[in-house]
């Protein structure tokens, strides 16, 4: 064997020897956490923070022993001067050329954009304000300062907050003046609308949370003011400050960053109405007649013109909507997204009323005015509404439907048939005994004879039906008596004149029913069809032909 050959061997050896001790070693403890962050204050005013371990000392070391050279410099009795000083580890920070402490890169975050030398002349400004409010702790001339403009502090918080006290009783005996005054004036039919009572209740509470906040931010400034005059709370004085005017800070910086959005809302807001002004005109022709535009009429316009505006402003909402304050806050979007799930929940039937009363104007089933027969009900139309139709019946009684029930049921228009009139119809049943040309004479005497039945078109008589044991004559007139009371009364008078031209003929208005069979025929021979009443009023001639 060769004595390569031998150092190759020992060489493995070796190398699987350290393998099998490295595996035999016990696992290393885990890396111990980073230690806590500790900072160094003077007079309650925090100098630095430190945060990372530095040459085995962790942050509370360090800051303990940043305070004790503080306090031996501090005991020197120096000009107490910070500075600062870069050097390769970091940067130091110094006071009368001692030394305090050093800021390493592990005490800065770096993503923030701190540097060491950056904290290192913050963490001076901050010794140099102790310091200031340290030297004047024990000075009695500033002490005597800040007593004064402490008093003087005081005395203009009295004095805004009885300004504020008669601001605000003057304002309500004057509100209440002019609010009394000025609503006395508001009255519709000589009622006065508006309570001044509740307005001006309203008004004073809306005065005194208004004062009572003006006080509250007065009182906050003269709390930061004061606290910032004493050395040892002044820390407490300057957060107050600082937060009241990043306070305000923010609501100004919201406020312009809101105002595009706002006029934009507003350039919006102006050309929906501007489009509203302008349909509003246009249909304003069409239902005074003087516009023709296709289908549309003086009925269907003004459906038309809600329609187009309701379209017009849920566009102009829309396209607003992302312009507006806070429209992009998980608040905002969680309010909106409960309102429409509440309309849409709660909409269903409104919508289908709606739909079925747009139907009823388009397709002009009724009118305003018109006389109708809608199921078991008859009246005058008062008012077709979106979601009701509304009737006046002859009594006196308003009935009103909804527009998806009237749309189910059939609708009898008794005033599309003669223009500017209505249809006025009765029925009687006479036997087979009575001759038609007398019955048809009869009826149009009685309708010539009431007051109200138009002359023309001229009332006539149809025989509809041929029952077994009579024959039913209905009467056809038309009366422009529009009002549905004045229907009731005309149809009423009307079968008076029937009853008394009937009972002056000797004719009887019934029914007759047979329960075997008459000994005599029920007929009328020819020497019979023209009675002394039937060609008094009219020849044969114009019978036949009226017929």
């Amino acid at each position: 064997m060769t004595s390569k050959t031998i150092r190759t061997l020992l060489a493995l050896a070796l190398l699987a020897f350290s393998q099998l001790c490295s595996a035999l070693q016990p696992p290393s403890p885990p890396s111990q956490a980073a230690a806590p962050a500790a900072s160094l204050a003077l007079g309650g005013r925090t100098i630095f923070t430190f945060r990372s371990t530095l040459s085995g000392y962790p942050p509370q070391e360090r800051a303990d022993a940043a305070e004790r050279r503080l306090e031996r410099a501090l005991a020197q009795n120096g000009p107490q001067r910070p500075s600062i000083r870069s050097i390769s580890e970091g940067t130091q920070v110094l006071l009368d050329g001692s030394l305090l402490f050093l800021i390493a890169p592990g005490d800065v975050n770096s993503l923030a954009g701190d540097t060491p030398e950056l904290l290192a002349q913050e963490s001076a400004a901050q010794l140099e304000k102790a310091l200031q409010e340290r030297r004047e702790q024990h000075s009695p001339r500033y002490i005597a300062q800040a007593l004064g403009l402490c008093a003087a502090a005081t005395v203009a918080l009295a004095l805004m907050l009885w300004a504020l006290a008669a601001i605000r009783r003057h304002s309500n005996r004057r509100l209440e003046a002019v609010l009394g005054r000025r609503l006395a004036r508001v009255k519709v039919h000589n009622v006065r609308v508006l309570d001044a009572a509740h307005l001006i209740h309203f008004s004073r509470r809306t005065l005194d949370i208004l004062a009572w906040l003006a006080a509250l931010l007065g009182a906050y400034i003269w709390l930061a003011f004061v606290l910032a005059r004493i050395p040892f709370a002044r820390i407490w004085g300057e957060r107050l400050q600082q937060f009241l005017f990043d306070t305000a800070i923010g609501l100004a910086t919201s406020a312009a960053n809101a105002v595009p959005g706002l006029v934009i809302v507003v350039i919006i807001v102006l050309l929906a109405r501007l489009a509203t002004a302008t349909l509003a005109s246009v249909f304003k022709r069409i239902e005074s007649g003087e516009l023709q535009f296709g289908w549309l009429d003086c009925d269907t316009a003004v459906p038309t013109r809600r329609l187009a505006v309701v379209v017009i402003w849920l566009f102009a909402l829309a396209m607003a909507y992302p312009y507006l304050p806070g429209a992009h806050t998980a608040a905002f979007q969680g309010v909106t997204v409960l309102a429409g799930l509440m309309l849409s929940i709660g909409a269903s039937s409104i919508v289908s009323q709606g739909a079925s009363g747009l139907i009823l104007m388009y397709t002009r089933a009724l009118r305003k005015g018109d006389y109708v027969s809608i199921g078991d009900v008859q009246g005058t139309v008062v008012e077709p509404g979106i979601f009701d139709t509304r009737l006046r019946t002859g009594m006196g009684v308003d009935v009103a439907m909804p527009n998806a029930w009237v749309l189910s049921n059939t609708i009898k228009n008794y005033s599309r048939a003669v223009p500017g009139a209505f249809v006025l119809d009765t029925t009687v049943t006479i036997g087979y005994d009575t001759p038609w040309r007398q019955v048809h004479a009869m009826l149009e005497e009685a309708a010539r004879l009431t007051d109200g039945i138009a002359a023309e078109p001229r009332p006539y008589v149809i025989q509809c039906a041929l029952s077994d044991f009579y024959i039913e004559y209905k009467l056809i007139s038309c009366s422009t008596l529009s009002s549905p009371g004045t229907r009731a009364e005309l149809l009423s008078r009307l079968h008076q004149n029937v009853l008394d031209v009937f009972n002056r003929e000797g004719v009887q208005i019934m029914s007759p029913h047979f329960m075997q069979e008459p000994l005599h025929p029920q007929t009328v021979p020819p020497d019979r069809w023209y009675p002394a009443h039937s060609l008094a009023s009219g020849t044969p001639s114009e019978v036949t032909m009226k017929e």
